[in-house]
């Protein structure tokens, strides 16, 4: 299974991006997809989760800004950021609980990391 992120970029104070990660592999079921980030001299830390067939989860500190979502048919979950702030700047890696096939347990995966940075 690989995960595949994308759509980070450089953008201004209160502007917008949208992240996406789409897996692809020998896919039976995904459990839950997350993203995280990890911010310089920083842990990594969850962002947001949205498991499948129970509410969203986030962060306290992008609540109401970020928005999670999936689309279970290509296997793809996006993060659209609105209100960005410079303490938002990081690294934002998605990672996914995958079952490959129907006859195996669920794995945790992570995809490559997308830069995202907001400064004027």
């Amino acid at each position: 299974v690989q995960l595949q992120a994308s759509g980070g970029g450089l953008v201004q104070p209160g502007g917008s991006l949208r992240l996406s990660c789409a897996a692809s592999g020998r896919i039976f079921r995904i459990n839950v997809m997350r993203w995280y980030r990890q911010a310089p001299g920083q842990q990594r830390e969850l962002v947001a989760a949205a498991p499948t067939g129970v509410s969203t989860i986030y962060a306290d500190s992008v609540k109401g800004r970020f928005t999670i979502s999936r689309d279970n048919a290509k296997n793809t979950v996006y993060l659209q950021m609105s209100s960005l702030k410079p303490e938002d700047t990081a690294v934002y890696y998605c990672n996914a609980d995958v079952r490959p096939t129907p006859a195996t347990s669920s794995s945790n995966y992570w995809g490559q990391g997308t830069q995202v940075t907001v400064s004027s």
